[in-house]
């Protein structure tokens, strides 16, 4: 159950910057970026909209639904075994693209965004606590 909640943390803690960097779109201000000054070419790039939809909206997404099942599995609402194949499946794909957007980053745009790269750590994370874990 630790797994669970620490999972659910994360995904807390990706809901906060997702929701961050939409509050700065929408506003029309660049996010303020703590170490170099790569988010707004990366933010403004053509790869920030996967179909037109943002990215931090398809990040937030993701972050509430891994959240809501993450919660799920903490008190234990039934299919258990189900909620944990959507957990691993969500995560897992959601480490994919986090993996292509750093490559994008590195070897495409030649810009790095904080914000990005500390999302992509937080699903990173989240999958390394799934691969250890025994619970899942």
């Amino acid at each position: 159950m630790t797994s669970f909640a620490l999972l659910f943390t994360l995904a807390s803690i990706g809901v906060s910057e997702t929701v961050y960097l939409i509050r700065q779109r929408i506003a029309s201000e660049l996010p303020i970026c703590p170490v170099g000054d790569g988010c707004k070419t990366v933010l403004s790039s053509k790869y920030s909209k996967i179909f037109l939809v943002p990215n931090d909206i398809l990040g937030l997404l993701s972050y509430i639904i891994i959240a809501f099942i993450a919660a799920f599995l903490v008190i234990e609402v039934p299919p258990m075994l189900l909620w944990v194949l959507f957990i691993k499946i969500l995560i897992g794909v959601a480490s994919i693209v986090s993996l292509i957007f750093t490559y994008l980053q590195w070897r495409v745009i030649h810009a790095w965004c904080f914000w990005c790269l500390m999302s992509a750590f937080t699903i990173w994370l989240m999958g390394i606590i799934i691969i250890l874990s025994g619970a899942l």
